[in-house]
């Protein structure tokens, strides 16, 4: 049987580097050496599934439809998480943030709690986040009970309290799993035993996240080269992301982040990150092993 073209065609260097070229301009994400090992590849097997006969053609399907350059992008970028991921960075969160920001806002009319998760995958993080949020708004109370009775059956959110997590990504196919919320046994490795009696179904051999925890988390597509960001958060988890972006993007990604978080709010980033050399906006703080950096405000 002969072997159709797209299976045996070579691609090129200047062809590697035009397809480099026109996902940085698009989505500011750089595939660089560091990279190599996987992008040739990736780029060749989606060839051969396009059925294109070379680059050439490749890069006009790509070029001309939104579409196809969103699947092809999908096909590239690495979706690699779990529950609890690095539990000193949620250890932070649960520690220092959390505790901080119910105090700050605790005055506040209305009493919001606002997390993004910028890069939020197949959801596993985004949810992580709201069921740390109910935990730690849930232990609050138990130790300042409120003064009124609360609603039968109990909401995992006690009033007056509203908790917003917003989670985006530029993967259409990552987000369309992670809004339906449902993971398998392997998936929830991470996730203790009372923790999926109380925020998971189970559902014949998967595990369904409950619609209440569900109801907290916002999916929205987001293309973080762009200006139109989540405003007025609390904290922004933007975690091995930035290692796609070269150093100019990483400093523009920053800065814009700052504008997207309240004052005193903080930012989570990858345990390989840092913004040492990109910011001077941001004060770094240690918890055992996790770092989080926290907004800093012009000077007066």
């Amino acid at each position: 049987m002969k072997q159709h073209p797209a299976t045996i065609a070579k691609l090129t260097e200047p062809e590697l580097d035009e397809i480099r070229t026109l996902i940085e301009q698009r989505s500011a994400i750089l595939f660089d050496a560091s990279r190599e090992r996987f992008f040739a590849p990736r780029v060749a097997e989606y060839l051969r599934e396009s059925g294109e006969p070379n680059a050439a053609a490749l890069l006009r399907r790509i070029r001309g439809s939104n579409v196809e350059y969103d699947l092809f992008l999908n096909k590239l970028l690495t979706q690699e998480t779990s529950f609890f991921r690095y539990p000193d960075i949620f250890q932070a969160l649960e520690k220092v943030v959390l505790p901080e920001a119910q105090a700050r806002n605790m005055w506040r009319n209305p009493r919001v709690l606002r997390i993004w998760s910028a890069g939020c995958s197949t959801g596993q993080e985004p949810y992580t986040l709201a069921i740390l949020v109910c935990d730690a708004l849930a232990y609050y109370y138990l130790r300042n009970p409120l003064p009124f009775e609360m609603p039968t059956p109990k909401p995992l959110i006690p009033p007056p309290w509203k908790v917003e997590i917003l989670a985006s990504d530029i993967n259409y196919s990552a987000l369309l799993t992670a809004q339906q919320g449902v993971f398998s046994d392997a998936q929830m490795e991470t996730v203790d035993y009372t923790c999926r009696l109380r925020y998971f179904d189970k559902v014949g051999d998967k595990y369904s996240v409950k619609p209440a925890l569900k109801n907290l988390v916002q999916f929205d597509f987001h293309n973080l080269k762009t200006e139109f960001l989540p405003q007025r958060n609390d904290a922004i988890f933007c975690r091995n992301v930035m290692i796609y972006f070269d150093e100019p993007e990483q400093k523009r990604l920053v800065e814009k982040f700052h504008h997207c978080l309240n004052p005193d709010g903080y930012l989570f980033v990858g345990h390989a990150e840092s913004l040492f050399g990109l910011t001077t906006k941001y004060h770094m703080i240690h918890q055992n092993n996790g770092t989080v950096y926290q907004k800093l405000e012009a000077a007066k």
